[in-house]
């Protein structure tokens, strides 16, 4: 149980590529990350990503009509049918190729795909358990290019499919007789979206160039015939209804078959027609590039268009009136949708890893999210846990929220990556180290986040290696920073001593170096290494040093002593993959590779290291040996993630990698004739490689962060399906729990509870002591117990109601057991600051609201004080009850609104 860590939640990346889907509530929004799938709920400012994960980037997602399930297809065709309910996987399948787009009937009860230049049409699966989910009904061929989009009727008789040969093409998803398929042709460039009007045949289609076809039927959907049956099944339904005539005696029958129309009405009727009304341009001064991304709403009749040039348009149709144009980015907008009510506008940008979600009515963003342009390389967590603070590549720090999962504030000052963050004591401050030879702080309680501090390293004379800059004063005085020298190769890690004075600094040298704050600057101690120093980090309580190295080691010190008190060899537990350009092996090349970051957990028994690996691996440190080791991914899209190479890749003229896969889609090298090339020249296609940057420990020990190629990965603890009972015998069961608290022997009962450590019997035992009887079952209790009521009434706060029962227990033990607990304060402070960052999680809402009813009851009270000092001689329906009654339909409206969405998911 203590190390039950299951992945939590996905940060730092919003959306990579893939489809947006709104939720059929329209209050949350399905963004596909990489390989993952994280919903946002933009209602209650929350961001969750499913336990789940595909072996490629996510290509496109289908959601069902009801919401409940969704098909998730990546770039290699595999496919997961989730069950969005209980957020799991159902069913696996393979499509057997390249899938572009997945969309569910209205009815819900078929899908379709577009792969290659065909479409199939699948049963979709019911809410019974099924031996195969997936059943496919027909496949639909026409197009003779990759097909594109799909869009359904409302009825869900039929569905059109776009394709990159310029046409479009109106499928039957029955035999109907007078419409088996209908192309479409009129543009000049790909279609990227079909959508068809509501409750009509009527078709809207929209090509790559910004074109936008408008097609009428002359036919209803109401005007669709069944074909008539032949062979076996006509015999089999002449006699049914032979049967039937034989039991309705005297009834007259109409002469149909399951919908056929009669002979005379089907010569009347001829097949489905369509005619082009209108033809409309996006790009008629040429201010826009090329068309990427359209969404529309049948019900408002609203088109959004989305442009490569990062520009988003508003139309209404069939009139083609523009509402709205807006520049959202400079990256071209990848996806758009809208929300069930059309009040919500959703885009994805997959250049930039951009999210935003846009209220048209009110110009005003619902959600504005974006992650770092680059990798993340640190991390840091708050004192109280509730914040992570990242640092990236691009220069940007931004601090995240750990409860929503959005990033509420981001600071752009730094003019290079960020290679640095740690918060202060306080919590409120966070300081930055930068490549660009600056270190600055921000201070998170001013709005626009000013900068306070700044050190300019750069106009220092030290030494761009070897020298070790001390750390600012506390307090800005005159006094520059000093130059620590003695190393004789580049700095790799610095960390400080948590209880003293004391910095260590790692270095290319094979050296560690301790450094004495508070005496002089001076040296106190080398350690020698037998490889090159990558990372350095100090045990909590400060009585223990942990070096990796190059060699793939971890080596532990006594700072005091500096005696190597243990080693572990960690570069069978890396286990690297081969990257597609390599010519060696991953056995081979993982000689290479070590770790280089490394983090102790709360209570300093475990350490956690990565490196160049999808593994991050905890190890005990007193008995170095591995404890478990962590998949951080599973993502074949990136680099060094298989152990032995692809042949299907290789040809005779060499490795596939070496071709530029992309050169046919956005942003490559398009090649359409001989002698004739577009595009820019110098872009090129690449796989990130897989590796972690920096590992972090909550404060709490209940979780812990990694900084990835995919993002920020949080790990928690999953103690709900984990029974682990403390010194359990035959005399602890449930029912002899429930006799004591019967008896209201609540010490021996809590006792026995804690013992059985079943949480619902937990809740219901304390939960029974009468409030006024808590001080004296406090000081009954043993001290090994209070810990674990500490710990179990932290997790509590997180869920429960009752927040003033559980205040006073909090309470009681504290100031009952306070003296004692100081002796174990090592092992009792991740209990405590679990226990203090729900309680002030707790607080921050409270207060807010109270704030907030104190100044609506100071003008309630100053209202009915103006209607007491009224006349009394005046009669009823005189101007001063006027006028008060206007007042107080004033403060009946102030009332009512409040500032409940104004710290929104704003970043």
């Amino acid at each position: 149980m203590k190390f039950a860590y299951r992945f939590s939640n996905l940060l730092g990346t919003v959306y990579r590529c893939g489809n947006l889907n709104f939720t059929c509530d329209g209050n949350s929004v399905i963004s596909p990350v990489g390989n993952r799938v994280t919903v946002f709920d933009l209602k209650n400012n929350k961001s969750n990503t499913l336990p789940l994960a595909t072996r490629y980037n996510i290509k496109c997602v289908g959601l069902s009509p009801d919401g409940r399930l969704a098909i998730v297809v990546d770039e290699g065709g595999d496919a997961l049918l989730v069950s969005l309910v209980c957020r799991s996987v159902l069913h696996h399948f393979h499509f057997k190729g390249a899938v572009h787009s997945v969309s569910f009937s209205p009815d819900g009860r078929k899908f379709v795909v577009t792969k290659g230049n065909i479409a199939q049409m699948y049963h979709a699966p019911g809410r019974k358990r099924e031996f195969n989910a997936f059943v496919l009904d027909k496949t639909y061929f026409g197009p003779y290019d990759e097909t594109t989009c799909i869009d359904w009727t409302d009825d869900s008789r039929c569905f059109a499919v776009g394709s990159r040969d310029m046409s479009t093409w109106v499928f039957g998803a029955e035999r109907w007789d007078n419409l088996i398929y209908y192309a479409l042709g009129g543009h000049k460039d790909a279609i990227v979206a079909c959508f068809f009007e509501a409750s009509s045949l009527d078709l809207y289609t929209l090509s790559q160039d910004g074109a936008l076809c408008v097609w009428q039927c002359d036919t209803l959907p109401e005007g669709l015939r069944l074909k008539a049956p032949t062979g076996w099944k006509a015999d089999l339904l002449r006699r049914e209804e032979e049967e039937e005539e034989e039991e309705e005696e005297g009834a007259e029958r109409e002469t149909t078959i399951r919908g056929k129309a009669t002979p005379a009405a089907e010569e009347q009727q001829g097949k489905v027609k369509y005619s082009r009304l209108a033809k409309y341009f996006f790009n008629k001064e040429g201010d826009f590039n090329n068309l990427t991304a359209a969404a529309y709403h049948k019900k408002v009749h609203l088109l959004v268009t989305g442009f490569a040039s990062g520009i988003f348009h508003l139309h209404e149709l069939p009139e083609f009136n523009l509402i709205h144009s807006l520049s959202i980015s400079d990256q071209r907008v990848a996806s758009v949708a809208i929300n069930s009510s059309g009040d919500w506008i959703a885009f994805g940008c997959s250049g930039l890893g951009q999210l935003l979600v846009w209220e048209w009515q009110s110009e005003s963003y619902v959600l504005k999210q974006q992650g770092h342009f680059n990798s993340m390389v640190s991390l840091a967590y708050s004192p109280d846990g509730q914040h992570i603070v990242t640092g990236g590549d691009d220069g940007k720090v931004k601090v995240w929220n750990t409860l929503s999962g959005f990033c509420f504030v981001t600071f752009t000052e730094h003019s290079s990556g960020v290679t640095g963050v740690t918060f202060t004591t306080t919590g409120y401050v966070i300081v930055t180290s930068s490549m660009d030879g600056t270190v600055r702080a921000f201070d998170l309680h001013s709005r626009g986040g000013t900068v306070y501090i700044h050190f300019l390293a750069g106009s220092t004379p030290w030494p761009n290696q070897g020298g070790v800059p001390s750390p600012p004063a506390q307090e800005l005085s005159s006094e520059w920073p000093q130059v620590l020298s003695g190393h004789e190769g580049p700095i790799s890690g610095l960390c400080f001593n948590p209880m003293k004075s004391v910095l260590a600094s790692a270095s290319w040298d094979r050296t560690v170096r301790l450094w004495d704050m508070a005496d002089s600057w001076r040296t106190t101690e080398t350690l020698a290494l037998t490889s090159d120093a990558l990372a350095v980090t100090f045990r909590p309580d400060g009585a223990e040093l942990a070096v990796a190295t190059l060699n793939a080691q971890i080596t532990f010190w006594d700072p005091e002593n500096a005696v190597q008190t243990g080693s572990i060899e960690g570069r069978h537990d890396l286990k690297t993959g081969r990257k597609e350009l390599d010519k060696i092996t991953a056995k081979h090349s993982a000689k290479g590779k070590a770790f280089t970051t490394l983090c102790y957990s709360a209570d300093g028994q475990s350490i956690l290291a990565g490196g160049m690996s999808k593994f991050v691996c905890i190890y005990h440190v007193r008995e170095q040996i591995l404890r478990k080791k962590f998949e951080i991914s599973c993502n074949l899209s990136l680099d060094a993630m298989e152990e032995f190479l692809n042949r299907r890749k290789m040809t005779e003229f060499g490795n596939l990698a070496l071709i530029d896969q992309d050169a046919a889609e956005e942003g490559g090298v398009v090649i359409p004739l001989p002698g004739v090339k577009k595009g820019d020249m110098s872009s090129r296609h690449f796989k990130p490689e897989i590796r972690v940057t920096s590992l972090r420990f909550s404060p709490t020990g209940r979780c812990w962060a990694a900084t990835t190629t995919e993002g920020l990965l949080i790990y928690s603890l999953d103690a709900q399906m984990l029974f682990d009972p403390f010194e359990l015998d035959t005399s602890v069961t449930p029912v002899r729990i429930r006799a004591a608290l019967r008896q209201r022997d609540f010490t021996r009962a809590i006792l026995l509870a804690f013992r059985l450590n079943e949480r619902k019997l937990l809740q219901e035992t304390l939960e029974a002591v009468p409030w006024d009887e808590i001080e004296v079952i406090s000081s009954s209790l043993p001290d090994l117990y209070v810990e674990k009521v500490l710990e179990f009434l932290a997790s509590s706060f997180e869920v429960s109601r009752h927040l003033e029962f559980y205040l006073i227990w909090t309470q009681k033990l504290l100031m009952v057991h306070g003296q004692k607990l100081k002796s174990r304060v090592g092992t009792l402070l991740p209990v405590v600051q679990f226990l203090q960052k729900n309680i002030q999680r707790h607080l921050d809402d409270v207060s807010k609201l109270c704030d907030w009813n104190r100044y609506n009851l100071q003008y309630a009270l100053a209202v009915s004080k103006q209607r007491g000092l009224k006349r009394p001689s005046e009669p009823p329906g005189s101007e001063e009850e006027a006028d008060a009654s206007e007042d107080d339909d004033d403060s009946l409206h102030l009332l009512g609104g409040g500032p409940g969405h104004a710290d929104g998911p704003l970043a």
